[in-house]
């Protein structure tokens, strides 16, 4: 039914293209169903699997497509991204700005249970741009000087996130944790394992530490799972982080990271990991109907700047 066209282990990403004519979705979907941990195998070998030449269609397909690889699928409640929700389970990539770049990242890593796996279904590509950039990460860990490694390692990394009540700078509390009730909230922030704190102005505080370095639960392979150069200030452009410090403490921007303890985190630091990232970033031009499978917990991704009416939609499990 399907072969890997490029199957050298570790590839970006390792292209899957029919052996023969699909008669149908619904057959493509059903043999994915039967084979879902053969299919999982070579997610975790190769990182990342791009399907192309299957028809892929509508967000409808793309949904069972995902129910029929990872069958419990993710919310996004408590992500960062602003995202719209198409379907149950599946959103938009990202509402970021077009012309904005977003670096690479291993998908809601600052939560307690972080996805696993990470599905994207290109319905429209960019007129120019918008690749959807890979690392593997496992490589970014094995690059790093010793002395970062062993830094993140030790003391972890804390997320701080400011939330508005309904109007400011970033995303509302009420949208990020898709609920208006408090209590609804603070008993998702308690099982999510947060320390929180409602403001006198309606907003939401909540901070969490997360390992930096993470041991993948199947292969054993320790990769450099994190977010802590997106999150923090040193990662906004200079006239930004100035304009925003003139109104606020930078422990007070919508997003902020730490060390798990608290003390700052290196900027040099910081800016090696970027340099690292930028070497080991592989991209790709989508196609309208492919679908990209990554192993989250393997392969870090981000987003280039584009132009045109990009639509690429995203479910997690």
């Amino acid at each position: 039914m399907i072969k890997l066209q490029n199957g050298e282990p570790k590839s970006f990403p390792s292209t899957v293209v029919p052996v023969e004519e699909i008669s149908s979705l619904p057959e493509f979907i059903a043999w994915i169903e039967g084979n879902r941990e053969q299919v999982l195998d070579e997610l975790r070998r190769h990182g990342a699997l791009l399907f192309r030449g299957f028809g892929f269609d509508d967000a409808g397909v793309f949904q069972r497509f995902s129910r029929g690889l990872c069958p419990v699928l993710q919310s996004y409640a408590g992500g960062n991204s602003p995202r719209n929700k198409v379907a149950d389970a599946v959103f938009t990539s990202t509402e970021y700005p077009r012309g904005e770049r977003i670096s690479l990242h291993n998908e809601a890593s600052y939560l307690k249970e972080m996805p696993h796996v990470i599905m994207f279904y290109c319905q429209r590509p960019a007129s120019v741009g918008g690749q959807t950039p890979l690392a593997d990460c496992r490589k970014i860990l094995a690059e790093l000087r010793e002395d970062v490694r062993r830094r993140f390692a030790e003391k972890k990394v804390r997320y701080v996130n400011n939330l508005h009540g309904g109007e400011g700078v970033g995303r509302s509390w009420q949208q990020a944790f898709d609920s208006q009730d408090r209590g609804v909230v603070e008993q998702r922030l308690r099982e999510g394992g947060y320390q929180y704190q409602w403001k006198a102005d309606g907003g939401l505080r909540t901070s969490i530490v997360c390992d930096a370095v993470a041991t993948h639960p199947q292969t054993g392979e320790e990769s450099w799972i994190n977010q802590a150069e997106q999150w923090h200030p040193s990662s906004l452009p200079p006239r930004t982080r100035r304009a925003l410090g003139s109104l606020m403490s930078e422990e007070d921007f919508p997003h902020h990271a730490t060390f798990g303890d608290g003390s700052p985190l290196p900027e040099g630091d910081l800016e090696h990991v970027r340099e690292v990232m930028r070497a080991e970033e592989r991209t790709f031009e989508w196609q309208a109907g492919d679908v990209l499978v990554c192993d989250n917990l393997l392969v870090a991704h981000g987003r280039q700047p584009y132009e045109g009416e990009r639509r690429v939609l995203v479910s997690l499990a």
